[in-house]
């Protein structure tokens, strides 16, 4: 059921992206260009299809919060293309080919984030699928966790440990905004846009939380241990800025552990829900993933 539902789940969203922003012929052609070569570059789609998904658990249509998981995209993409600038991380490749800025320059995948960004926003306040009430609480929610309360500070609090030690407060801190946010977002939101109740937006959160630990401590290992043709991207770069991680705290071994243990939590946090089996093969296949 997992790989099926991936499978529409996406190809839901990439037709919808690719609807909400368009190429269009105009003087600043490129800038359209330049966020599609990003957008539609591939991916997992998993922040959209954990929106939809818990959209749809609380009794949504998944195509009526469409436009919620297309922003959620391309917030996630427009961080993927900041993240990757010489002034960031400097990566030259992302999902198997070369970054944003390697192909249209510094200044237009700058440019490129930033429009990323503002569409996300216009495509989710344009929807009129969902109520407006639900709607504003899952953009409020949305807006939160990517800015300077989450991803963005998360971000922030990345730069500021490079080339020194970290404690395990900062670490985790740091892996709850820069990463666990934009999870988080998508998890609370497709509640949210659909009225649903506390004790599912409770239930939501503590699903995020475990998954989004467990994501980025599976990141810290692929890092060190991962195929570089897999991952799309070159390992070792946690150890070449001298980031400290989960791994370089704890271990190899100690953090597959820790990765199953957050796998059963979040699988016991979805029991809230009546139809939990999507949600649970989620996070099984989030911790054993190779890219």
């Amino acid at each position: 059921m997992l790989q099926q539902r991936l499978k529409e789940y996406s190809a839901l969203v990439e037709g919808g992206l690719d609807r909400l922003f368009p190429q269009e012929d105009c003087r600043h052609s490129r800038i359209f260009e330049a966020c599609r070569y990003s957008l539609l570059a591939g991916g997992k789609h998993i922040r959209a299809a954990l929106l939809l998904e818990f959209y749809r658990l609380c009794g949504g249509k998944v195509e009526d919060a469409l436009s919620f998981a297309c922003g959620l995209e391309m917030i996630h993409t427009y961080s993927l293309v900041h993240d990757d600038l010489p002034c960031m991380d400097n990566d030259d490749f992302r999902r198997g080919k070369p970054s944003n800025h390697k192909v249209y320059g510094e200044t237009m995948a700058t440019l490129a984030g930033d429009a990323l960004l503002n569409r996300a926003f216009e495509v989710m306040l344009e929807q009129e699928t969902v109520p407006t009430a639900c709607a504003m609480k899952a953009a409020a929610c949305i807006s939160r966790c990517s800015g300077v309360y989450g991803m963005i500070g998360g971000q922030v609090q990345d730069l500021s440990m490079e080339g020194r030690p970290a404690t395990l407060v900062e670490l985790r801190e740091m892996v709850s905004l820069k990463t666990g946010a934009l999870i988080r977002a998508a998890c609370e939101a497709g509640v949210l846009l659909a009225g649903g109740d506390e004790i599912r937006r409770k239930a939501a959160e503590d699903y995020a939380a475990a998954v989004g630990l467990a994501f980025q401590i599976q990141d810290d290992i692929l890092d060190v241990v991962g195929d570089q043709n897999l991952l799309g991207k070159a390992i070792g770069s946690d150890a070449a800025n001298e980031k400290t991680t989960f791994v370089s705290v704890y271990g190899l071994e100690a953090c597959r552990g820790m990765v199953r243990d957050l796998t059963l939590e979040a699988q016991a946090a979805a029991d809230v829900f009546d139809d939990s089996e999507f949600l649970k093969e989620l996070a099984e296949y989030l911790a054993q993933r190779k890219n």
